[in-house]
């Protein structure tokens, strides 16, 4: 194996390890600072002699938050990372899995250790950082396409690989793109985003959110009914762009540009407030529900699900943690207001002495109602067009590697599922955990070799065609499962909430 590749901006050195390759912090794309800050990402500059490819380059700029201690501020940011199994080569070429990571407002590729998945899947894995937070979703009147840089960033990423990825030992004709939470619903965008067509040829898609509501005070107390979960509208990012450009101080986007951007970081919820990616402009439709019932989508096999319990992260988090736990006397008013006067036949159905804690009856309802029923509604929608297969990750031991609270339960928990693919062999996985990590990595490397993640030696899993057609993940109990009866979806049809 080689350790240096030439790239077509210029030669990287990386590392050479007995069974795989690894380059780290390549550029993909110019530094977004000055004028090119909120700017489409631009070609990366150009270098002579050998680039050093040994250390990731430096995150986007972001605030560490409750389930991740990072943060930056150096916009100078756009950089890949690509790790190779041992064979691959210009000649012996592999599939390409592009990973884009969860959270749009703190996170970078490096966090995610793709070793285990390039070395026994035998593909190319490529992470990359891209714009995150008011950096990647910030909208202005002044701005074209306002509210998606984020997007067009990772857009970016997929033509390096199309242009690259031979050179590195990858196929540019079979590439799957896949993400997790906030990346999965990003590869959603993809899969609707006419400029994104050609770039890929498979998706994975975990625990996104593309077609989920929110009910009042689901997520975030306080917060009014949203019609999208993941996304805003062009018209409304824009609004909120003013808003904070004149907080900030400025009348117009060059006055935004000479900011620092520590400044920028110091405005109150700044980076939450501009996560979601906007619709309605060139780069995405203005209802994700219409495209994919009309099926305007891409025309590539999807791998899709979620986990068991997708709602407890979130009433971990943005409850317990926050100071404002769900309690007994709570429990009945959270009802009302997300639901109404449906309030008292939700909590007949979902009865706390069902559950270990108020906590747990409170995430077990909007894991059905918000997750599952969207997620369903969402490959139901993509199988009428493309092959897909249908996963729920039921790991309820799985081991939490972001800090919940001292005793709390969090179950087969929201992102629980991506330690099993992105795999460190010191993390804290047993036995029959580590079968499970090898089972999945198999499944998904299959699929992005074939299509299709049947192989041999694997325990048969179905295209999804019926809720009952679900390949349930957990250890030694990989089976299909009813779906829509596991989260009781008619319950939910029949009170028409």
């Amino acid at each position: 194996m080689n350790a240096t590749v030439h790239t077509e901006s210029g030669t990287v050195r990386g590392v050479v390890h007995p069974d795989h390759r690894a380059f780290e912090g390549i550029p993909y794309a110019a530094p977004p600072v000055g004028d090119l800050r909120w700017a489409p990402p631009q070609p990366a500059q150009p270098w002579t002699g050998e680039r050093d490819a040994t250390k990731p380059g430096s995150p986007c700029p972001q605030l560490k938050n409750a389930i991740a201690d990072l943060s930056g501020t150096n916009e100078d940011c756009l950089f890949l990372n690509v790790t190779t199994p041992a064979t691959a080569s210009p000649e012996h070429r592999k599939p390409v899995m592009v990973w884009i990571h969860g959270d749009g407002a703190i996170g970078s590729g490096d966090q995610f250790d793709p070793t285990r998945l390039a070395v026994d899947g035998d593909v190319v894995v490529v992470t990359f950082n891209f714009r995150l937070g008011v950096f990647g979703a910030f909208a202005h009147p002044e701005l074209k396409d306002s509210g998606t840089i984020g997007l067009q960033d990772q857009r970016a990423v997929l033509r390096w690989v199309q242009q690259n990825a031979a050179a590195i030992g990858g196929d540019p004709g079979n590439v799957t793109l896949f993400g997790v939470s906030y990346g999965a619903t990003a590869t959603s965008a993809h899969l609707m985003s006419k400029e994104s067509h050609g770039l890929f040829h498979k998706v994975i898609m975990q625990s996104g959110f593309t077609l989920m509501d929110m009910p009042a005070g689901v997520v975030y107390p306080g917060i009014p009914a949203l019609p999208w979960y993941g996304w805003t509208t062009t018209e409304g990012a824009r609004t909120q762009g003013v808003a904070l450009a004149q907080q900030l101080g400025c009348e117009d986007l060059a006055c935004l540009r000479k900011l620092p951007v520590e400044k920028i970081l110091a405005a109150p919820q700044v980076m939450n407030i501009f996560q979601p990616y906007a619709l309605g402009n060139d780069q995405l439709p203005a209802d994700p529900a219409k495209a994919l019932e009309t099926g305007e989508f891409a025309d590539v096999p999807v791998l899709s699900g979620t986990t068991r319990d997708e709602h407890t992260t979130f009433v971990a988090f943005f409850r317990e943690l926050a100071g404002n736990p769900v309690t007994a006397q709570d429990y009945p008013e959270l009802l009302r207001t997300a639901f109404g006067d449906q309030a008292a036949t939700i909590a007949a159905e979902y009865p706390l002495t069902d559950y270990p804690t108020p906590a747990l009856a409170w995430a077990s309802v909007i894991t059905d109602r918000m997750w599952a029923r969207a997620q369903l509604r969402q490959n139901q929608l993509l199988s009428a067009k493309n092959p897909l297969w249908f996963y729920e990750f039921a790991d309820r031991q799985a081991p939490a590697d972001i800090p919940f609270p001292q005793g709390f339960q969090p179950g087969a928990w929201h992102a629980g599922d991506v330690q099993y693919i992105f795999r460190n062999d010191k993390d804290a996985l047993t036995e029959e955990q580590v079968e499970l990590s090898d089972t999945m990595i198999r499944y998904w490397s299959t699929f992005a070799h074939n299509g299709d993640p049947n192989a041999d030696g694997l325990p048969e899993w179905p295209k999804f065609s019926t809720p009952d057609t679900v390949l349930s993940l957990a250890p030694k109990a990989i089976r299909t499962v009813d779906y829509a009866q596991e989260h009781r979806l008619a319950f939910w049809q029949r009170i028409g909430v």
